[in-house]
């Protein structure tokens, strides 16, 4: 679905649909012209549609009747070809095949708990995840880096997206009394409490135009244009994001009820690491008792491995959950912090959406008590 064979998706265009044999089916997105909540909601909108509204008979196939009978058979386009042509795509493809052939996705479904037990906890169920990808990342690396997470920008005309950074003064200090033997349990507590805080505040900001990023990109393109040269611009503007991370929003419609159809939940979709040593991470909160996480990363990267990132979230997650039930047991402890994992090769999406006023609020009210 991410990237195909490499010669069939179609990314001068918006979005490719991709069918296959056994009826599956996604799509791929060209990311310049719109955001994942844009496409979601559109094919949250086509798949309840199809499903509620359009309909299927008994046998399975479409209700109603063809409008055109006299279609014509399709006829096989021949192309010329010339020769330096013949030689440019053949060098694009080998390019393309290095490219896909280095991409190691890993998909992490988490199914031991979800956002109803992190609300329980009275944390933004947003801010808990990214502290659990903070101590994950810490534990894989040996080390704190630059942090990436894509928030809305869409309370204005045209608005795409704000950078929120969640790797934070709060969140470093709470990352390193996790793994002290020395620290208590309460203050583990406090110091997630207030990480999350900071974190749901540099969120809220970032949606409300008060973010840093786009500012310094303008004022880089600014000084392009007035040939001005910034140290500072530069410096800032070329540190790499080697944790990029961003939630694919769900349920934006409210048309349908996956307790209902909880084949219709979606897992969400991924995209490919910013940086060549480091990971892309897309997750998904789908209902309330359930997580998906796509991780990917380049397997000629000696510093990373999204099978073992991928261990080390499941881990992140269960320490958290034990800071609130120190004498719980679930699926998770049994497999060292890893719930499930999907064959990227058999994945498909399905649904999909942003997030719906209900989350919104559930936010607010855990953020404001």
């Amino acid at each position: 679905m991410l990237h195909g064979k490499g010669y069939d998706r179609w990314f001068d265009k918006s979005f490719t649909v991709v069918i296959g044999k056994n009826g599956r089916m996604g799509f791929n997105s060209e990311h310049s012209w719109a955001d994942a909540a844009v496409l979601s909601h559109m094919w949250e909108f086509v798949m309840s549609e199809d499903l509620l509204v359009m309909g299927y008979d008994e046998n399975g196939n479409t209700i109603g009747e063809p409008e055109a009978t006299d279609i014509a058979n399709p006829t096989r386009l021949k192309w010329e070809i010339p020769a330096e042509c013949v030689e440019m795509i053949e060098y694009s493809s080998h390019f393309a095949l290095a490219l896909l052939n280095d991409v190691d996705l890993e998909i992490f479904v988490h199914n031991s708990y979800g956002k109803g037990f992190m609300k329980i906890c009275r944390l933004s169920p947003d801010a808990y995840i990214q502290m659990a990808l903070q101590l994950a990342y810490y534990r894989d690396a040996g080390k704190f880096n630059l942090t990436y997470e894509a928030s809305m920008t869409r309370l204005f005309k045209e608005g795409r997206t704000e950078t929120v950074r969640p790797c934070t003064i709060e969140s470093c200090a709470w990352v390193r009394c996790m793994d002290n033997p020395k620290s208590t349990r309460e203050e583990k507590i406090n110091l997630l409490k207030k990480a999350c805080a900071r974190h749901q505040l540099g969120y809220q900001d970032s949606m409300c135009g008060k973010g840093l990023d786009r500012h310094l990109f303008c004022l880089y393109v600014i000084s392009k244009y007035l040939e001005i040269d910034s140290p500072f611009l530069k410096e800032v503007l070329s540190e790499p994001w080697r944790l990029s991370t961003s939630q694919t929003p769900h349920g934006q419609t409210s048309r349908l009820d996956l307790t209902v159809h909880p084949d219709c939940i979606s897992a969400g979709g991924g995209f490919g690491p910013v940086a060549d040593d480091g990971y892309g991470v897309s997750y998904i909160i789908a209902g309330e008792d359930i997580l998906f996480f796509h991780i990917s990363s380049k397997k000629s990267s000696p510093e990373t491995n999204s099978a073992r990132f991928a261990r080390n979230i499941g881990n992140a997650l269960k320490d958290i959950r034990e800071l609130f039930q120190p004498t719980s047991t679930s699926s998770i402890d049994k497999s060292n912090g890893e719930s499930s994992h999907l064959d990227n090769s058999k994945m498909t999406f399905r649904g999909g959406g942003t997030v719906n006023q209900a989350d919104v609020d559930e936010e607010r009210n855990i953020v404001n008590n």
